[in-house]
């Protein structure tokens, strides 16, 4: 009698595929902020460039921003344990966060406006900063969205042990969003 050994069959490596789109558009989003802080520095090094003035409110969002993803992670984590209470607390708590970031961002761009050196069409230093800023504002406001359409499965008892691909996906779209925000804000502290 002849022992065969036979493998078993390997499972081919697989993602959600709306977790690759992610993927995929996150890292699109790093390469457009990639080109457009490389352009920053490029352009750095022209004549009449200006040193750029970080709003105060800047640093008041970003603490808000990285304090989000405290409640994202419990969330995630209370879902995976079927503490459904407690994730509808906690992304109601990120989504109010959320909603504080963008707060502080429009303010800030007060803030630049009422400092009178940043002004559309003006030196093209302060130019970045609103690109920078705004375009990062625009993800945070779809991100934002994102955490209601996710609140509101929360609250429909979609969101459980079973059915996390959802909470998953608005978790790393946040987190991403977090530690886009603080490359940006470090960035610019730097590269004034």
């Amino acid at each position: 009698m002849d022992i065969k050994i036979v493998e078993d069959a390997k499972r081919p490596l697989a993602m959600h595929p709306k977790k690759f789109a992610l993927w995929l558009f996150m890292a699109t989003v790093i390469m457009m902020f990639g080109g457009w802080t490389s352009a920053y520095i490029v352009k750095r090094g022209d004549i009449g460039w200006s040193e750029i003035v970080i709003p105060q409110m800047f640093y008041y969002s970003t603490v808000i921003m990285l304090i989000s993803s405290i409640p994202m992670v419990l969330a995630l984590r209370a879902a995976r344990r079927d503490n459904l209470e407690r994730v509808k607390i906690m992304v109601s708590i990120t989504t109010i966060l959320g909603v504080a970031f963008m707060v502080a961002q429009i303010k800030s761009f007060g803030e630049m406006v009422d400092l009178k050196q940043f002004f559309v069409g003006g030196n093209v230093s302060h130019s970045f900063i609103y690109v920078l800023a705004g375009a990062h504002g625009l993800h945070v406001v779809s991100g934002v969205i994102v955490l209601l359409i996710l609140l509101v499965s929360v609250f429909r008892y979609k969101v459980h042990s079973k059915n996390l691909a959802g909470i998953e996906m608005c978790s790393m779209y946040w987190h991403f969003l977090g530690g886009l925000w603080l490359y940006l804000f470090v960035f610019l502290i730097l590269m004034r």
